[in-house]
């Protein structure tokens, strides 16, 4: 009795002195200490002073130049992974350790030879899945989020275990209450996405859906931009020719939906700039859709509807797609690009019309196209635009497709 009474009055001065950020690195290295701390998770010490170490284990890990020195220690970390997966007697305790092993994490130094460690990642995901208080679960991810910055473990995190680590940060996002903890594992998703996971984690399944669905849904305005983020940079690693660019494709239709900033206009632009997305992107239900929302909402900042409308201009490139474009929607956001007056909406007007221009290079689209409401009438504004800039001389470079559009227009009637 005496002696687990002594122990504990010991621990508690060095959890006392561990308070202060000055005294930890001095604190770490007395002899014998990190060997002391290392038994955290044998039987003999009684709950309140397995409670008392791992706090202290904790305190210490939270300075930068003790997370080296604490992750080499041969014993250590095991002890922290046993004690935040199998004692179930102090929740406290469980709490403690994964904010330890979240501390050392964080180290660039630590997060390589952590990744590489099968028991960590298994503890990480058991918490972040299983573990029922909310801290610990947020410490867990912050934890992946933490080791997915090395570019090094990124395809080590996303493979491992046949995909459990996605499967972790896909049912935190969706589901956990913390607000923190979703938020990190939409990061650690975006951490996670490069060129050489990219398919695995769109492929993932449920995975696409569940970023879309949260960037919309979320109560929470940041995690909505999170998963809009991690989406968004997702995309930029998925091309035409994998099996999830579909899945995409219907992930982007969706999260276009938020209210909460997004890039998936620019997402869009950037895609149909590419050849081979475009009879793709047209044909796929939603996207055209889509990109004439944004042209269209007034609401939308002027920068999301020049990229929608650049990309409706870069679809409309590709002769394939000139007939499936030419419907009611995409007509009607031509028309209200083409109609925006100032200089802040010049590029949106421009590629409205040179988008008209290309669906009218169809003979069978003009007619059409002459009768749609208000589209000869702003064809009509920007030939007279067109005409005082050629007298202004200030025509030199630029291509006037108006005037000829106009007549081809007119001549289908």
């Amino acid at each position: 009795k005496h002696a687990d009474v002594i122990i504990m009055n010991v621990t508690k001065i060095f959890l006392y002195l561990s308070r202060v950020p000055d005294l930890r690195i001095g604190l770490l290295r007395r002899q014998g200490l990190l060997d002391a701390l290392a038994r955290v998770d044998t039987a003999i010490l009684n709950t309140d002073c397995r409670i008392a170490r791992t706090k202290l284990i904790a305190n210490l890990a939270n300075c930068e130049a003790n997370k080296v020195v604490m992750l080499n220690h041969e014993k250590l970390l095991g002890s922290l992974l046993r004690v935040a997966v199998l004692d179930a007697v102090s929740d406290s305790a469980r709490e403690y350790a994964g904010s330890a092993i979240m501390d050392l994490a964080s180290s660039p130094d630590n997060q390589l030879p952590m990744a590489n460690n099968d028991q960590l990642l298994a503890t990480l995901v058991k918490l972040a899945v299983h573990e029922n208080v909310s801290v610990t679960r947020e410490s867990a991810v912050t934890a992946i989020q933490n080791l997915a910055f090395a570019k090094e473990n990124r395809v080590r995190l996303v493979t491992y275990g046949s995909g459990v680590v996605l499967t972790a940060l896909k049912k935190t996002m969706r589901e956990d209450p913390n607000e923190k903890a979703r938020r990190r594992s939409a990061g650690a998703l975006t951490n996670l996405a490069c060129k050489e996971t990219g398919e695995q984690i769109g492929g993932h399944k449920g995975l696409l859906e569940t970023l879309a669905i949260v960037s919309t849904k979320d109560e929470s305005d940041e995690v909505q931009t999170r998963a809009s983020l991690a989406l968004t940079k997702l995309a930029a690693c998925i091309t035409y020719d994998m099996d999830c660019h579909e899945t995409l494709l219907d992930a982007l239709v969706v999260a276009s939906l938020s209210l909460s900033a997004n890039g998936v206009s620019t997402v869009l632009r950037v895609k149909a700039r590419e050849p081979e997305n475009r009879q793709s992107m047209a044909n796929h239900s939603g996207i055209l859709e889509t990109l004439s929302d944004i042209c269209s909402n007034a609401s939308c900042n002027v920068k999301d509807r020049e990229n929608a409308m650049r990309a409706i201009m870069h679809l409309t490139n590709d002769a394939n797609n000139v007939k499936a474009m030419c419907i009611a929607t995409v007509l009607d956001a031509l028309v209200i690009g083409a109609s925006l007056e100032g200089p802040a909406y010049t590029d949106i007007r421009e590629s409205a019309v040179v988008a008209m221009e290309r669906l009218a290079t169809e003979f069978s689209n003009r007619q059409s196209m002459a009768r749609h409401k208000g589209l000869l009438v702003v064809v009509a504004k920007e030939t007279e635009r067109e005409a005082q800039i050629e007298e202004s001389g200030e025509s030199k470079g630029k291509s006037l497709l108006a005037k000829p559009l106009l007549m081809s227009l007119l001549v289908a009637m």
